[in-house]
């Protein structure tokens, strides 16, 4: 068996975007791992505020309920104090 001229040119092309594409794939799928990974943080990230900002919201409600006994308390007769 004979290998022609032609098969041994196509071998070394074959050979040859072998070696390059195991290292561009590598750095391919290293930067997609990244990229998932800060993704990932990121979308921790902003389920922390969003706690945060709901405790917030109850925290600031809570201080204007306060603030609305107190000046019911104070002034108990005026009508735009009153909760409906």
């Amino acid at each position: 068996m004979k290998i022609t001229q032609n098969e041994v040119i196509l071998l070394w092309w074959v050979v040859g975007i072998m070696i390059f594409s195991v290292p561009i794939v590598g750095i391919i799928t290293d930067h997609i791992q990244k990229s998932a990974k800060i993704k990932g943080q990121f979308i921790q990230d902003q389920l922390e505020l969003e706690k945060l900002k709901h405790e917030n919201y109850l925290l600031e409600t809570e201080k204007l309920k306060l603030e609305l006994q107190q000046m019911q308390l104070k002034e108990p007769n005026e009508d735009i104090y009153k909760l409906k």
